[in-house]
């Protein structure tokens, strides 16, 4: 009978052969998973024997990080700014960079009760809202943006669209795993239409594809062999989705609009923002120093909240 260490060691081995980035992480995230464990537990049980059931639990699971799946979708979650979310085939797993474009709104909706004063303010210019910021999350696949707005801010509600049916599944699987029924909807469909047009919208945010066609075929088999197209593919330039976004959400946005962009795209789209109507429109840089973010104010704001500072 197999001991976890000699398991540990063999499918790292296995996974160094073929390839796999980090084999030491992934042999040990799978082995945890499998045998219900952190990465400490594994290592302070390594002596223990594995029982054929969960050998052959096992064999599946690396058998299917062999052929390049996301590990992610394997052990079924993944961490995002703090919290876990359910990931499977049909959504796009949570990347670190995404993380930024929760920073850039949070900053902007500003702590809760700001939030509370600017939905009142946001409130004059339409429907009334009482205390409550209505947030659209277009595009939300595992519905980590709009959900960690929503945890991060009890005054946040979400509108959280896709037009992918697997991806609505997946979000509302997070929507129930976080608690969130109450505040968060998620809505299948393209962009903003399916928010009936006397819906209020404090803010857009969105994650949209933005990887050009011709590079796609460049990127690593787990993205480009296995994560949804509809979720990666940006068109010949990558600009195709904020091209039909930015003036929807410009539109319809009492507060603002923010958006992530991939590398070398965020002064296309900072004009697209000001095209639209919006002010204040600036880049908010990754931890690596990229323009990863690009936010723009609907016409008025700032006006509006330098008077509510005096």
């Amino acid at each position: 009978m197999k001991t976890v260490v000699e398991v540990l060691t063999s499918t790292d081995r296995a996974f160094r052969q073929r390839g796999i980035p980090s084999p030491r992480l992934d042999a040990e995230l799978i082995i945890g998973h499998i045998l219900n464990m952190d990465r400490v537990k594994v290592y302070l049980n390594h002596d223990r024997p594995l029982i054929e059931h969960e050998l052959e639990l096992l064999r599946v699971a690396v058998k299917r990080r062999m052929a390049r799946e996301p590990l992610a979708w394997i052990i079924g979650r993944r961490e995002f700014y703090g919290r876990d979310f359910q990931v499977g085939p049909g959504v796009l797993v949570p990347r670190p960079d995404t993380e930024t474009l929760i920073v850039a709104a949070l900053e902007w909706i500003g702590p809760p009760e700001s939030a509370a004063a600017g939905a009142a303010a946001g409130a004059a210019a339409g429907a009334a809202a009482g205390d409550a910021v209505f947030v659209a999350d277009i595009g939300s696949g595992s519905g980590c943006i709009g959900l960690t707005l929503a945890m991060e801010r009890p005054q946040i509600k979400v509108y959280a669209v896709d037009l992918s049916p697997e991806a609505i599944a997946v979000t509302r699987a997070n929507i129930e795993r976080h608690g969130l029924g109450q505040r968060v909807g998620a809505l299948k469909g393209a962009l903003l239409q399916p928010i009936p047009p006397g819906r209020a919208i404090d803010w857009v945010v969105s994650n949209p594809p933005y990887i050009p066609t011709a590079d796609i075929e460049g990127l690593a088999p787990e993205v480009r062999e296995q994560e949804p197209r509809l979720a990666l593919d940006g068109g010949a330039d990558g600009l195709t989705v904020y091209r039909q976004l930015i003036p929807q959400a410009a539109e319809r946005a009492r507060r603002g609009v923010l958006v992530e962009v991939g590398i070398g795209q965020a002064a296309a789209v900072a004009a697209m923002m000001r095209e639209a109507g919006l002010s204040g429109v600036e880049a908010v840089r990754d931890l690596s120093g990229v323009e990863r973010v690009v936010r723009g104010r609907a016409p008025g704001v700032d006006k509006m909240q330098k008077s509510n500072s005096t």
